[in-house]
């Protein structure tokens, strides 16, 4: 029997029609994380051409599911991670370009060292500071974001923009909650996480972020974010992490340092 990879790492990206992302987004694993970057599940959520194959071959195995269907985002990436044997698993969005070389060697590194789940800086397209880091959202939280424009302070939860961790913290956590669709999945499963003792740790590597902000601009897509948003609101894990949070018994980071 042959002996795990203690440092093998499967990637999970979901594309909603993104093939020029996921193109760029590939081409970019192969050329930097060729000795990092184990396998990656390309789940195509509706119909599209396949990412050309460089010719040289991908130097990872690339397994290409098409769905049915459409599913959400959790129930997509629980299904491309299911039965995953790698020492560590990712998720990571089709509009992700690594702009620092190998930033999933330093992920994998931390994810490893602290038993948690590892992210890197996102910028924008123009290097700006994306707002990843998030303080958990309340109803009066929201209310003072929107409306008066108060950044956050603290980092209780991430998005699953590239998200990092072992596979045995993916397995305790079963995966996302798939009763959300598009929207709080990551909120959710950062609350659980820290609830579990699974620490939320940035590395200083850097990845380029174009994110979507669909909710903004479409009222499907905001009815989605809304509905997520009570799911979340009613759940036990959003009121146990904002007494604990509150308390300060589980630990705040200030959003920008560890």
């Amino acid at each position: 029997m042959l002996e795990k990879n203690p440092n093998s790492l499967v990637l999970s990206v979901v594309s909603h029609g993104h093939l020029h992302l996921v193109q760029s987004l590939l081409d970019d694993l192969a050329r930097e994380c060729a000795g990092t970057v184990t396998r990656v599940v390309l789940t195509l959520n509706i119909p599209e051409e396949e990412p050309s194959r460089p010719q040289q071959g991908w130097p990872f195995v690339l397994q290409i599911r098409r769905n049915v269907c459409p599913l959400g985002f959790g129930a997509n990436h629980n299904q491309a991670l299911f039965g995953a044997t790698e020492s560590f698993v990712a998720v990571v969005n089709p509009d992700i370009r690594l702009k620092d070389g190998d930033s999933f060697r330093s992920l994998v590194s931390i994810a490893r060292a602290q038993g948690a789940c590892a992210y890197p800086v996102q910028l924008d397209v123009n290097g700006l500071l994306q707002n990843f880091e998030r303080e958990i959202p309340t109803p009066i939280s929201l209310l003072k974001r929107r409306l008066l424009g108060l950044k956050e302070t603290y980092t209780d939860w991430v998005n699953a923009a590239c998200l990092v961790m072992p596979l045995s913290v993916w397995k305790a956590l079963n995966g996302f909650d798939q009763a959300y669709f598009m929207y709080c999945e990551d909120v959710d499963f950062c609350l659980r996480a820290r609830l579990a003792g699974y620490p939320l740790v940035r590395a200083e590597t850097v990845v380029e972020h174009a994110a979507q902000r669909a909710s903004s601009r479409s009222w499907r897509h905001l009815y989605w974010h809304i509905r997520s948003l009570v799911r979340l609101w009613a759940s036990s894990a959003f009121w146990r992490a904002r007494h604990l949070l509150q308390e300060g018994r589980v630990g705040k980071s200030r959003i920008g340092r560890q």
